[in-house]
C-alpha cells in the first residue's frame, strides 16, 4: 500500500507553485507507479520549486488579511478563507494570484471528486437498480466536464498575464475564464440531478454530500475570478 501525493502546479511571476494533496491509500498499479514517477520526475526536474519572496512591506498577516476581506465576495466565504489563507504569501495583494489559486484548489477538489466516483463504479452494489447506475454514470461525465473546464480556465489564466496585455484583451481573455468556470460549476450542479428518482440510501448521500461540497469551491473560485474580472486590467 502507498499514499500518493497528488499536486497541481502553476507559474507566477517566473516562480512554480505547487497545490498538494493527499490521496487515499490504494495498492499500487502500474498506471499508477509511472503517474507516481512522472510527478517524481517534474518536480525534481524544475531549476526552482520556491514561492516568491514577499517585498519588503508584505507581511503573512496582510495576505491573510487580503484574502479574508476577497473572500467577503463568495457565497462561502469561510471555507473560502480557510482553504486559501495558506496561500498568502503567493498571493500577497494579487487578485489574479488569488483566482489562480482559488481555481487550482477547485481543481483538486473536483480531481478527488471524480477518483471517488470512478472508485465507486467498479464498487458499488446498486441490486439491479439501473437509475442508480445510470445516475452515477452520468455524475462521473459532469464531473469530468467539470475538470475539462477547470484545466481550461487556467491554462486561459496563464495567458491572462502576459505582459503588455491591453484591456480589451484582458477583458476578452477572462470573459472566457468565467465562461469556463461558469461550465464547471452547472455541471457540477447537475452531477446529482440523476439521483432525485433514486431511492436514499448511503450511496446517494455521500456522492450528494461529496457533490455538493466540490461545487462550494468551484463558486467561491468563479466569485473571485468575476471580482478579478471587474477590476478591468491585469
Amino acid at each position: 500500500m502507498i499514499i500518493v501525493l497528488k499536486h497541481d502546479w502553476f507559474v507566477n511571476a517566473g516562480q512554480i507553485y505547487i497545490l498538494w494533496e493527499k490521496m487515499p491509500a490504494a495498492t499500487p498499479g502500474p498506471l499508477l507507479i509511472f503517474t507516481f514517477s512522472l510527478a517524481t520526475f517534474l518536480l525534481y526536474s524544475q531549476p526552482t520549486l520556491t514561492v516568491a519572496s514577499p517585498g519588503p512591506a508584505f507581511s503573512q498577516s496582510s495576505g491573510a488579511d487580503y484574502i479574508r476581506s476577497s473572500c467577503g465576495a463568495t457565497l462561502y466565504p469561510k471555507i473560502c478563507y480557510t482553504s486559501l489563507s495558506r496561500y498568502a504569501s503567493a498571493v500577497q495583494q494579487s487578485p489574479g494570484r488569488l483566482a489562480r489559486v482559488a481555481i487550482n484548489v477547485s481543481l483538486s477538489k473536483a480531481l478527488r471528486m471524480t477518483a471517488y466516483l470512478s472508485n465507486l463504479t467498479r464498487q458499488a452494489d446498486f441490486g439491479g437498480d439501473h437509475r442508480a447506475a445510470a445516475a452515477l454514470q452520468d455524475c462521473v461525465s459532469n464531473m469530468g466536464d467539470a475538470v475539462d473546464e477547470m484545466r481550461g480556465s487556467l491554462k486561459q489564466m496563464s495567458q491572462v498575464g502576459a505582459a503588455g496585455l491591453s484591456t480589451e484583451s484582458f477583458q476578452f481573455q477572462m470573459s472566457n475564464v468565467q465562461t469556463w468556470m461558469s461550465a464547471a460549476l452547472t455541471d457540477e450542479e447537475t452531477c446529482t440531478d440523476g439521483f432525485e428518482d433514486v431511492a436514499d440510501g448511503a450511496v446517494k448521500t455521500e456522492v450528494c454530500n461529496r457533490a455538493a461540497d466540490a461545487k462550494k469551491f468551484t463558486s467561491n473560485a468563479l466569485a473571485l475570478v468575476n471580482t478579478y474580472a471587474a477590476a478591468g486590467t491585469p
